[in-house]
C-alpha cells in the first residue's frame, strides 16, 4: 500500500512525459536532415538520395512507430491512474531514459554496418522499454487505490506486456543468430494480441485449478 502522505496529482507528471517523448521523436529525424544537407552538397538526385539513405528512413519510420506506439501505451496505461508516487515516478524516469536513448541505435542503425552489438542495443532498448511499463502495471496492481482502472484492465496490461516482451527476447534470438534478417524478427510483434490471449487462457486455467 503507497503512503498517502507522498501521494501527488499525475498533471504535471504527464505533460513532462509528452514533451520528453515529442523531444525524442523529433530527434529521430535529425540525421536524415543531416544527410538532405551531404546530398545537397554533393549534388545528388533526389531519387538517389532516396536509394542511398534507404536504411535511414526505414530505421528513422520503424522508431517513430515504435515509439509512438510506447507512448499510446503509456497514456492509456496512465489515463485512470490518479495518484502518483515516488517510486512509480522513479519507474517512468527509467522508462523515458529508454525512449529517449532510442533515437542513438536508430541513427547507428542507418549510418553504421549491422553487427550484433548495434542490434543487441536497439532491441535490447526496446524490451527494457517494456520491461518498464511492466514494472508499473505491477506496482500498479500492489497499489490499485492509485488507479481507478479496474482489477481486469491492469491485469491484462500485465500479461499484454509479457507478450511484447517475449515476442521481443524472440526477435533479438532471431537477429542474433540469423544476422542477414537482424531486425525482420520485430514483425513478430504483430503476433503480440494472439501470445496476449494464449497468456491470458492460460493464467485463467491456472487460476481455475487452484479455485
Amino acid at each position: 500500500m503507497a503512503d498517502d502522505s507522498s501521494r501527488f496529482r499525475p498533471e504535471r507528471f504527464t505533460a513532462f512525459v509528452d514533451a520528453v517523448v515529442a523531444i525524442a521523436m523529433t530527434l529521430l529525424i535529425l540525421p536524415l536532415m543531416e544527410a538532405v544537407s551531404d546530398a545537397a552538397s554533393g549534388t545528388l538526385t533526389t531519387a538517389e538520395f532516396f536509394s542511398e539513405h534507404s536504411g535511414q528512413l526505414l530505421s528513422f519510420a520503424l522508431s517513430f512507430v515504435l515509439i509512438a506506439t510506447f507512448w499510446i501505451g503509456h497514456h492509456n496505461q496512465y489515463r485512470a491512474v490518479e495518484w502518483m508516487t515516488g517510486p512509480l515516478l522513479w519507474i517512468n524516469i527509467a522508462w523515458m531514459v529508454t525512449i529517449v536513448w532510442l533515437p542513438v541505435p536508430t541513427a547507428m542503425i542507418g549510418q553504421m554496418a549491422t553487427d550484433a552489438l548495434q542490434t543487441l542495443v536497439y532491441i535490447g532498448t526496446l524490451i527494457l522499454t517494456q520491461v518498464t511499463t511492466l514494472g508499473a502495471w505491477l506496482y500498479l496492481q500492489r497499489n490499485p487505490s492509485l488507479t481507478t482502472a479496474s482489477p481486469s484492465t491492469l491485469r491484462a496490461g500485465v500479461i499484454g506486456d509479457l507478450s511484447a516482451i517475449i515476442l521481443f527476447a524472440i526477435a533479438l534470438a532471431i537477429a542474433l543468430l540469423l544476422p542477414d534478417h537482424s531486425y525482420a524478427g520485430l514483425f513478430l510483434l504483430l503476433a503480440t494480441g494472439l501470445v496476449t490471449r494464449l497468456i491470458d487462457r492460460g493464467v485463467r486455467r491456472r487460476d481455475a485449478a487452484r479455485g
